[in-house]
């Protein structure tokens, strides 16, 4: 049976309803920066998307081709996800989405190296026609955050958000946001599939100790 991140993690990638907190261990990830408004049609964003997922599958079928992956066994790709922020604010403004910078990463199992994701890119670009120079590796170490299951539209997320905060507070932790230490969402639906009001994100903030 394929590795699934998601059951393998399940504390990291299918939290409660309610605020906890979690120590985040290093990660890696293919992943592509830009900014502006991800609902723009044909944007930076959705580009990136398509960028991440032809790297992510050529990976994961890597094992088919001349191509060896030292430690390689069968996975199932991880599911999309986000770190954001809005220069000069801690939190976000949802209503001036063309601020947003963004990394979109996929994970990455560890025994994928930053030379594999370079070969994995370059493949996708001959084989699929697309740009994906923008595509990089990138190692994230989150440590002591708070993370809460947001359930519905993305546009709802300051409600869970103010949860998140309230419960902080109420604990003896606070937000911790730097350029390093980022609003992160992990992607648990098919948006194309699923209804808003039943979308599934993972919503995490770095904290310390009040």
């Amino acid at each position: 049976m394929a590795f699934d991140f998601k059951k393998a993690y399940r504390q990291l990638y299918l939290p409660k309803d309610q605020p906890e907190i979690v120590t985040v261990p290093p990660a890696n990830y293919i992943a592509v920066r830009g900014q502006g408004d991800p609902n723009e049609e044909g944007g930076a964003y959705q580009q990136a998307i398509s960028v991440l997922y032809a790297i992510a599958y050529t990976l994961k079928m890597s094992h088919k081709t001349d191509h060896r992956i030292e430690g390689f066994f069968e996975y199932v790709v991880p599911p999309l996800e986000g770190f954001w922020w809005q220069e000069g604010r801690d939190g976000a403004d949802d209503s001036d989405k063309a601020a947003f910078h963004w990394i979109s990463v996929i994970r990455l199992p560890d025994f994928v190296t930053p030379a594999d994701v370079a070969w994995a890119a370059e493949t996708a670009a001959r084989k699929k026609k697309l740009d994906c120079s923008c595509a990089g590796f990138l190692t994230v170490d989150e440590g002591l955050c708070v993370q809460i299951m947001h359930s519905g539209p993305f546009d709802a997320e300051p409600e869970t958000i103010a949860r998140m905060d309230a419960w902080l507070k109420q604990n003896g932790y606070e937000n911790d946001f730097s350029d390093s230490r980022l609003h992160h969402e992990i992607y648990l639906s098919d948006a194309r599939k699923v209804s808003p009001d039943k979308w599934k994100t993972v919503i995490r903030h770095p904290v310390r100790r009040a």
